[in-house]
This record gives structure tokens, C-alpha cells and sequence, in this order.
């Protein structure tokens, strides 16, 4: 198979074979600590919107971009190498919700500007940054039911996911982002809607960009939400050729540990991310999640030495301080390597 030339990250793959590369952790976990209001996430420009903004992450490229930035560079700060932009409901889809679909283009472009500003501060020969230009799953499902009195009951389909995820990418790109990241993954059609919008506009444009994939098995089955193993969910998606599969969310590491270890030995020619939660949630904590810096990164620390990853970081839960903790403990150990062949259709031509 002809190797992937990319033209944007063309180091990455060189990163994620000499040492475990490090993402950063969550972004919902850190605007909290902002106590941010109503009025922050309207400002000026949509004070009069007819429906409550609060908690719509994404408004706040426009209205607290501020916040944002400080965000990243925290995280940047605690070592990471790759930085999600803030675009998780960033489709039209999910601001569908706020009758804000409109936005949702300018909400990409705005967020990777933002990240790349933040990457590019931090970046020097010896440790180049990357922005993660991040896909969520939609707060819609192709393949669920929402109606548990009709099984065959759909409320979105495949062709408005393709063409609102390839809107959120095309913004992501215009905006800076060097890898796409196609994450939280609950239903393999949504996944399968968001490959074809990336290859299409891949296709379009002449950019070639690393695309990370993300599952998210939802509790001990072992399952996504749609129903696959690990193992069949990787199979499902493989055709992207990412340059990496992995997990994150729902679970704390503890509960995602034989999960991580079955995708590190089926999907052997591709590398392997995991961003767990810090552990499971406590409306206590500071965080709302159990885990402690030190207790999340021994963990993940722990799947580092068993060789399972190539790229560690945190999902919901998580502060620069986990990050920073992550980094530590990885940083003792090799990256994860399958074979001779590892990375070979991978590598940049």
C-alpha cells in the first residue's frame, strides 16, 4: 500500500515511535474553574439570543477567548504535544440545540486559530506542538433509537452527519489544525460519517492530515454504545488509516485497562492513544471526578510499562496538573512498537 505523504504534522509519526507523545486533558473540567455566567457566554455580539448559552462551550471563542487561550497554554505548560481545539459541539448538529447551526463553521475556523496561536508560542525545533482539531460525536445517533417504543426510529442521518463534519473540518483546517481527531466515539456510524467527510475534504482540498480515532466503551461490557467489542470497532474503522486508534472517556483507567490491552494487540500497525477520566465522578471533588494527579498517572503510567501506548493524556476530570503528572510517569518507558512494520504505511514519503 502506498505510504501517506501528509502535508501538515509530517513529524508526528517519528514523535509517536521515539517516545510516548502526551495530549492534553479536559477543557470542560477547566472552564468550570472559571465560574463562568450567562453573560460571559453571550458578551455583546448575541446578549439578546432568544435561548440560554450557558455551558455552550463553544460560544466562548467569541465571547471569552481569553479563557481559552490560558486554558491551552496551561496545558501546553504541563508538557503536552498535541492540544485539542475547543470545537467537541462545534456542528451544526450539536448547536442545533441553541439555533446557532449558523455559527458553526466560524466556531472551527476561531477555535484552531486560537490553538495554533497557543501551539505556536510553545513550540521549539527540539518539541514541536501540534493542534488536534477535535470531532465530537453529535448529541445525535445514526444507528440508536432515541425511542425505545420504535427500534427502527432515527433522528439523524448519515448524509447530514457527513456534511456537517466535513463543515466543522473544512473551519478546522482553514483555522490551523495539524491533525484531525475524531474522538468520544459512542456509535460507529457517526464515526464512519466523520472518516468520509475527512477523506472527501482531504480529497478536495489536497491536504493530507494524521487522523487519530477515539472510541469510548460506556461501561464493563466492553462495548460502545452501539454494541461492537473493541476489537470489531477497530476493524470497522481501520480503512481511515489513522495513525492512531484508541479510548477515552466514560471510564477511569482502572475500568479501561483490558480494553486498551485488546486494542494494542489487534490494531497492530497503527499506534495506540488512551485519555481515561480521572476515575469515576464525585460532584465532591474539586474536579467532579476521584482521581488525583498522582493516582491517574500511575495508572496510565502503568499501562505505559505493560507497552500498550504511543500517546497518553486525560479526558473529563483532568487539570494540567494530571497532564504534567502523565507526562512524568510516561516518560520512563518506550513507546509501543508491533513489529517491524510498525508505522511503515505511515510514515510521511
Amino acid at each position: 500500500m502506498k505510504p501517506i505523504a501528509y502535508t501538515r504534522a509530517q513529524g508526528l509519526p517519528a514523535l509517536l515511535q521515539n517516545r510516548i507523545a502526551i495530549l492534553d486533558g479536559a477543557m470542560g473540567t477547566m472552564i468550570q474553574r472559571y465560574k463562568l455566567t450567562e453573560a460571559d457566554y453571550r458578551g455583546e455580539r448575541f446578549k439578546d439570543h432568544h435561548k440560554d448559552l450557558k455551558g455552550n462551550n463553544e460560544m466562548l471563542m467569541f465571547t471569552r477567548p481569553d479563557v481559552l487561550l490560558e486554558i491551552h497554554e496551561q496545558y501546553l505548560a504541563a508538557g503536552a504535544d498535541l492540544i485539542e481545539t475547543n470545537t467537541f459541539g462545534a456542528t451544526t448538529v450539536a448547536q442545533e440545540d441553541y439555533d446557532l447551526a449558523g455559527l458553526a463553521y466560524e466556531m472551527n475556523v476561531e477555535a484552531a486559530k486560537l490553538a495554533r496561536a497557543a501551539c505556536d508560542k510553545y513550540s521549539t525545533p527540539d518539541k514541536p506542538r501540534y493542534v488536534a482539531g477535535a470531532l465530537g460525536p453529535t448529541p445525535r445517533t445514526a444507528s440508536i433509537s432515541p425511542d425505545v417504543n420504535d427500534p427502527g426510529a432515527r433522528n439523524v442521518d448519515f448524509d447530514t452527519l457527513r456534511a456537517a463534519y466535513y463543515q466543522q473540518a473544512k473551519g478546522l483546517l482553514e483555522g490551523g489544525c495539524d491533525v484531525f481527531l475524531v474522538e468520544t466515539i459512542f456509535d460507529t456510524l457517526n464515526a464512519k460519517a466523520a472518516i468520509f467527510a475527512l477523506d472527501e475534504l482531504m480529497e478536495d482540498t489536497g491536504e493530507r492530515l494524521p487522523v487519530i480515532i477515539s472510541g469510548t466503551v460506556t461501561d464493563a461490557s466492553g462495548r460502545i454504545l452501539s454494541g461492537q467489542t473493541v476489537t470489531a470497532f477497530w476493524h470497522s474503522v481501520r480503512h481511515a488509516r489513522p495513525i492512531a486508534i484508541g479510548l477515552n472517556c466514560a471510564l477511569g483507567a482502572t475500568l479501561m485497562r483490558p480494553y486498551i490491552e485488546e486494542l494494542s494487540k489487534v490494531a497492530g500497525d497503527v499506534a495506540v492513544s488512551c485519555y481515561p477520566n480521572a476515575g469515576l465522578p464525585n460532584p465532591m471533588s474539586d474536579t467532579g471526578f476521584d482521581e488525583t494527579p498522582d493516582v491517574t498517572a500511575r495508572l496510565v503510567g502503568e499501562f505505559a510499562k505493560a507497552g500498550f501506548l504511543n500517546i497518553a493524556g486525560g479526558c473529563c476530570g483532568t487539570t494540567p496538573d494530571h497532564i504534567a503528572a502523565i507526562a512524568k510517569a510516561v516518560s520512563a518507558y518506550k513507546p509501543r512498537v508491533s513489529g517491524e512494520k510498525f508505522f511503515s504505511q505511515l510514515m510521511a514519503a
